[in-house]
């Protein structure tokens, strides 16, 4: 079992830099592939970037490929998504998640646990 708390969100400009936290509890945390999520305002969740249990392999949307980095240190427990050249269409709470598999976390139905979400704002 695993708890999320994703931290770092905020107010930024465009074409800004802003890093994301999500910090773990449960002692297999190692074991889990790790993912980040966002939802704008009404609109769906959509996937943004997964990491697998060793941090070698990555995946990421398109939308935000090239500007975004999904790395993980397991030592602290934690998950991390630096997000550069920032847009105002990068809006959203951002939802750290987990599972089992790498490609489980690239679907909102594959996810066994999401954090409570950070509210990133890029204003033009």
């Amino acid at each position: 079992q695993v708890q999320l708390v994703e931290s770092g969100g905020g107010l930024v400009q465009a074409g800004g830099s802003l890093r994301l936290s999500c910090a773990a509890s449960g002692r297999t945390f190692s074991s889990y592939a790790m993912g980040w999520f966002r939802q704008a305002l009404g609109k769906e969740r959509e996937f943004v970037a997964a990491i697998n249990w060793s941090g070698g392999n990555t995946y990421y949307a398109d939308s935000v490929k090239g500007r975004f980095t999904i790395s993980r240190d397991n030592a602290k427990n934690t998950v991390y998504l630096q997000m550069h050249s920032l847009k105002p269409e990068d809006t959203a709470v951002y939802y750290c998640a987990a599972s089992v598999d790498l490609w489980r976390v690239t679907d909102i139905r594959g996810v066994d646990y999401w954090g409570q979400g950070t509210q990133v704002t890029v204003s033009s």
